[in-house]
């Protein structure tokens, strides 16, 4: 496995160190250990979990700006986790209301030694920041508009939501509250996989 990610890596931007390789590779080990009993995923296939989580989480790298990062409903830790090990200067807090998934993350905290992650359970609009985050992100709302309804309160004035998307819907940009603006929208190249991956960026306007 541990070729087989090195090959994906070798086609993108990324530059890992052998220690950050294996966090990911001991990440997808425990995710495929872990989901028969808790069914984190319905990828199954540890190879596949490698390009549709590993790869598509890490494809966002290079948008993701400050230090101080919410992953909100983070499930098992996608892309939190990832993006964990590829930026150790960044702080990510994991956000997800299920119990089971907490516990995981917990784990893979501990078994990882990744001290720049706080697994948190809590639904979102229950958790109060102190300050704001620089970044709130997300790859698991079904839309925007929900995404940063939902999410308001969570990041600083000049913080940004970071929107992972399937296919870039302009109806769904159109529909979004007058309180953000899209700020950059970026086609995501994720290496063998043939579906189409956008980032859509938005900041609250300042007024």
């Amino acid at each position: 496995m541990l070729e087989i990610l090195k090959g994906l890596v070798a086609q993108t931007s990324l530059n890992l160190s052998e220690l950050q390789l294996q966090q990911l590779i001991t990440y997808v080990q425990l995710l495929d250990k872990w989901n028969s009993a808790y069914n984190l995923t319905s990828v199954r296939d540890p190879k596949e979990m490698l390009v549709k989580h590993i790869m598509d989480s890490l494809a966002v790298v290079p948008h993701v700006q400050g230090k101080k990062i919410i992953d909100v409903g983070t499930g098992p830790g996608l892309p939190g986790v990832p993006l964990a090990i590829a930026l150790p200067e960044k702080n990510f807090v994991l956000l997800d209301s299920l119990g089971k998934r907490i516990r995981f993350l917990n784990q893979v905290k501990l078994q990882l030694k990744l001290s720049n992650i706080e697994p948190l359970q809590s639904r979102v609009e229950d958790h109060d920041p102190q300050g704001g985050y620089d970044a709130v992100l997300s790859r698991a709302f079904a839309s925007m508009t929900d995404m940063v309804n939902w999410c308001q309160h969570l990041p600083h004035q000049t913080g940004q939501f970071l929107a992972m998307k399937g296919a870039l819907v302009q109806e769904e940009i159109a529909a979004l509250p007058n309180f953000v603006k899209v700020v950059g929208s970026y086609p995501l190249s994720v290496p063998t996989l043939n579906a189409e991956r956008y980032l859509v960026v938005l900041e609250k306007n300042q007024n």
